[in-house]
């Protein structure tokens, strides 16, 4: 029998078996330049060859062409040539990566496998020839399982329309008519409950964060107020930020929350609506000026027109709280960031303290309702936690759980608003377990706008009630001015760190070097030091709960020093032992600005500092971070008594801005603060900070200040045995400490007592 025919090449591109029609089989004509040729000796199981096993001879100089094909049977036949098992198997690991190799990829597997190209590339053909068809034969078998799964089902439905059985006996029913119009209502109730069910799953996708993988889409709040949704997939990205780069979505950061989040589905859809009411009152407010904002006669400060606002605004927080007073402030300002950098920082906790690092005490991010939509923050929610502080142990922290709301009103125009949830979590029994109500922000937060230069516009907006009774008769014209926990010190601290930022980003940071220049990295780690010894210095102060301090009542200690103790045992970054720390704040009549000039210079310490010995001390290096250099981060070295006595280095960092300074520094251990100037890591380094904290005291006319709240801290180690007890006579040392240097400060401002 001949077999001559059983084989059929199409196109060249693969190979596949003809069909055998009766006992007759015809001639197979080929074009030469594409056949793959005929194997001389056929088993019987040719049909059931596999393609990637063998391919074609490319010996094409025997064969005939033109019109010798097709006159006459074939001369001669090709014969195939079966590959190797390891040509094979390389073969199938490229197919895994590169189903389509280019021809230079088919040229080097030729030259490795000793094959010719085209028969790399034939292979490569029928290679993906099979696997299309493995691919549909498996549709094909799964679509036919559907297909008798409908069938049967069908089939069952047929039996029970033809065979009714009750439902309560058992018993055949008997179905009685229905009318037409009733039958359509039926159809269409139908229809309602389906369109029902869509809508709340939806719904329900939203409020309880489903991850179905069939489409991870999140609710996302539409362009207007009116409450509309749109749904978009999950997924963010930023690619060209100042500060940041490839930032993502970032997870639920829960550092020390006192809030159980357990919020149920209600709940969530009053946060949403809270949420929507505080982003509307928050962008006319930051688009309204007169009459609701009340211009000063120099233009330098704007206040809350408060009648004009109770009757352009329903209260979305419920009323005021008895013995509560209103702070109501409006700044706008240029900051060196663009907007989409801005937004991410802010709806990170961890990003947005770091940009405050002198507001912010601690901060949780309760629970993340949204995470945004089409990839951005836009329509992200947040319930978070946090404790404001103002650098004064006569001012109370401010613990707030408030709503943080994200959305973007155009292209490079973006809004953040925060709101207190303290009304929703009374009205719907929270589980949260806190202090009592001492503040709570109305809508506040900041309206973003890009700018050509890369630079952002922010209209920066804070409302706040809080109970007047609870702080200190020195500070209260300062925080009802706006400028202890307001605009001022929000703009100006963003303003500042975000330079600073800028400038850490560069590849030169810029220094005032005296005997040594110091490297690139020396710099970053001192900074990261002197970082550290900052917020070291304003946990010392404050009576957060984010910190281990304890705060002590001491007989005969003049009521506005606060002393607090704690236990270093194994934490790194402290000397080991019983810590002491002791804050006050006095009234200084001279300027901020003055004051803040005579604490940072070195010349002038001999005058307050007992470290200085008696004498002046000298900088020897002086690292910038702004451009009023001001801001800066000082080594500096006191002049020994004696040649018996050595010298000592103190780390110092100044910082300054519209709302106030601050002057920290500590001794340092001259070997380690050589080490971290050349770079090693300052982790480890032990430092005790002390400092000053200079505010405004918020009864000048016009911003025009003429006197100044002070704070005074120290820390000190008191024993280095942490097992050891604390006696009194520490504390009356500490106490004489600030005693002492206050008075040497107002001796050498010559202020009246």
């Amino acid at each position: 029998m001949n077999f001559s025919g059983f084989l059929h090449h199409d196109d060249g591109k693969s190979s596949g078996a003809a069909a055998m029609s009766g006992g007759l089989v015809k001639p197979v004509f080929s074009s030469p330049r594409l056949s793959l040729g005929l194997q001389t000796n056929i088993d019987v199981s040719v049909g059931r060859r596999s393609p990637e096993s063998r391919s074609g001879s490319d010996n094409n100089a025997d064969a005939n062409s033109g019109d010798d094909d097709l006159d006459g049977p074939l001369k001669k036949k090709k014969r195939y040539h079966r590959h190797t098992p390891q040509q094979i198997q390389e073969l199938e690991s490229v197919f895994k990566e590169w189903p389509h190799p280019d021809e230079k990829q088919r040229l080097d597997l030729s030259h490795r496998l000793n094959l010719d190209s085209r028969q790399v590339k034939f292979w490569f053909q029928n290679r993906r020839t099979q696997m299309k068809t493995q691919i549909e034969r498996h549709e094909n078998s799964l679509l036919r399982q559907e297909n008798d799964k409908l069938r049967a089902e069908n089939m069952s439905v047929r039996e029970a329309m033809s065979n009714p059985m009750c439902g309560h006996c058992g018993g055949s029913a008997v179905l009685g008519e229905i009318s037409l119009e009733e039958h359509h209502l039926r159809i269409e109730n139908s229809r309602l409950k389906d369109e029902l069910d869509r809508i709340c799953a939806l719904a329900g996708k939203f409020l309880n964060r489903s991850n179905d993988v069939t489409g991870s889409l999140k609710l996302g709040v539409s362009g207007g107020y009116s409450g509309g949704f749109t749904l978009v997939p999950h997924g963010f990205e930023i690619t060209s930020t100042p500060f940041y780069s490839g930032l993502v979505a970032t997870p639920v950061n829960r550092t020390g929350t006192d809030v159980v989040s357990s919020t149920g589905l209600e709940q969530k859809s009053l946060y949403l609506e809270l949420a929507l009411s505080a982003m509307d009152e928050l962008m006319k407010m930051a688009q309204t000026s007169k009459p609701l904002w009340i211009s000063s006669s120099k233009g330098k400060r704007e206040t809350l027109n408060r009648e004009e606002y109770e009757r352009s605004f329903t209260r979305c927080v419920g009323p005021k709280p008895d013995g509560f007073v209103s702070e109501a402030s409006k700044e706008v300002g240029v900051v060196i960031i663009n907007s989409l950098a801005l937004v991410e920082t802010l709806m990170d906790s961890e990003r947005w303290a770091e940009m405050f690092p002198c507001m912010i005490a601690k901060y949780s991010t309760i629970e993340t309702i949204s995470s945004g939509m089409g990839g951005t923050r836009n329509g992200a929610l947040l319930l978070m936690q946090a404790e404001l502080q103002l650098l004064s142990p006569l001012v109370p922290v401010r613990q707030v759980t408030f709503l943080r709301f994200c959305k973007q009103h155009a292209e490079g125009v973006w809004a953040v608003v925060d709101v207190s949830v303290d009304s929703i979590n009374d009205q719907g029994g929270s589980a949260s377990v806190g202090p009592s109500l001492s503040c709570r922000r109305l809508p506040s937060g900041c309206l973003v706008q890009d700018m050509p230069n890369g630079y952002s516009k922010v209209t920066w907006i804070d409302h706040t009630e809080y109970d007047e009774a609870s702080i200190h008769h020195l500070y209260r014209p300062l925080v009802s001015s706006g400028l202890a926990f307001g605009f001022k010190r929000w703009i100006s601290a963003l303003q500042r760190q975000c330079e600073s930022l800028t400038i850490l980003m560069s590849s030169t940071i810029p220094n005032r070097d005296k005997p040594n220049p110091i490297s690139s990295i020396g710099k970053k780690s001192m900074l990261k030091l002197a970082q550290r010894m900052t917020e070291n210095f304003c946990s010392g102060i404050c009576a957060s709960s984010s910190q281990k301090w304890t705060k002590l009542e001491v007989e005969n200690i003049d009521e506005n020093v606060r002393i607090m103790t704690r236990k270093n045992v194994d934490g790194s970054g402290e000397p080991p032992g019983i810590l002491l720390s002791a804050a006050t704040s006095v009234w200084v009549p001279v300027s901020p600005r003055r004051l803040f000039d005579f604490l940072r210079d070195e010349l002038m310490r001999s005058e307050w500092d007992i470290l200085s010995n008696g004498g002046p001390m000298h900088e020897i290096a002086q690292i910038f971070k702004g451009q009023d250099h001001s801001n800066s981060v000082s080594l500096l070295r006191s002049t020994a008594m004696n040649e018996n006595q050595s010298s000592m280095l103190i780390l110092q960092e100044t910082s300054i801005d519209a709302s106030g300074a601050i002057v920290v520094y500590a001794p340092v251990d001259i070997p380690a603060m050589h080490s971290v100037m050349n770079g090693a890591d300052s982790t480890y380094v032990a430092l005790l900070p002390s400092g000053f904290a200079v505010l405004p005291d918020g009864q000048g006319i016009e911003e025009e200040e003429t006197g100044s709240l002070l704070t005074v801290a120290f820390q000190i180690l008191v024993n280095s045995l942490p097992t050891a007890k604390l006696n009194v006579e520490s504390i009356e040392t500490v106490n004489n400490l600030i005693s002492c240097t206050v008075q040497k400060i107002r001796a050498a401002l010559r202020c009246d007592k």
